[in-house]
């Protein structure tokens, strides 16, 4: 009786283990296009920010970062950064990945910031 009812019990397991993925993988698979990097938790966002910045410390090409980071953030690649930079400090990055991140932080400051004619003499 027992061996009947332990049968039955690992039976029930795997049935619903098999329905739950058959559900899962073939009649609701997840959309991969609603998956985008906006979607990620503030510490994933910071680990792209970070490899972005790595890239951009090794490349200097700061219109490809600006690229990669429009990804998280379309309307403002240095929001993203400031925010990632900030959820970085809370989970104690390394000071040198935090250095990388603010480095790539003041490079999109100065892209944003307008610059300001100097020496020039009013007519």
């Amino acid at each position: 009786m027992r061996t009947v009812r332990f049968l039955f019990f690992l039976l029930s397991i795997a049935a619903g283990i098999g329905l739950g993925l058959a559900y899962g993988w073939l009649i609701k698979p997840p959309d991969p296009t609603q998956l985008t990097p906006q979607v990620l938790r503030a510490d994933f966002k910071a680990d792209y920010v970070l490899m972005v910045a790595q890239v951009y410390q090794r490349d200097q090409n700061l219109a490809q970062a600006v690229q990669r980071l429009s990804r998280l953030d379309p309307q403002s690649p240095a929001r993203a950064v400031a925010e990632a930079l900030l959820t970085a400090r809370d989970l104690q990055y390394d000071p040198a990945d935090l250095q990388v991140m603010s480095d790539l932080a003041r490079a999109l400051q100065m892209l944003e910031t307008p610059a300001v004619p100097t020496g020039e003499a009013a007519p």
